[in-house]
């Protein structure tokens, strides 16, 4: 379980749902804000081990060679994509994979805001 009063920039695992909203796949996600509001919500962004063949400019790719790669506690080379969203109650998080560094928070936190500022990616 993570810990409730800090969880932003943590990866972690939990139940992300699929395009349909039927189906779901227990996998990794970064933990973008601490929890929110009475229920405890906080967003999430999906993380996948298929790295696009042409990454996103919102997606941030994560290889043993990352600076970070080691403490995110994911096992394979992944792919933060920051344009797949969901929210989620804090109790839903299966367990903490690791965490994230300060400047590699502030760089999610600057692609992030590039998806609300920038029309055209």
């Amino acid at each position: 379980m993570v810990n409730p009063s800090s969880p932003r920039g943590k990866v972690v695992l939990v139940r992300f749902p699929f395009d349909d909203l039927v189906t779901a796949k227990v996998r990794p996600a970064l933990c973008l804000t601490h929890s929110i509001g009475p229920y405890q919500h906080v967003l999430l962004a999906f993380i996948t081990s298929r790295i696009p063949d042409s990454p996103l400019p919102t997606d941030i790719i994560f290889k043993p060679s990352h600076p970070d790669f080691v403490a995110s506690g994911l096992r394979k080379p992944s792919a933060l994509r920051l344009h797949y969203l969901m929210t989620a109650k804090l109790s839903v998080i299966l367990r903490e994979l690791g965490v994230l560094s300060q400047p590699t928070q502030e760089k999610v936190a600057r692609r992030l805001c590039s998806l609300f500022i920038d029309p055209v990616l």
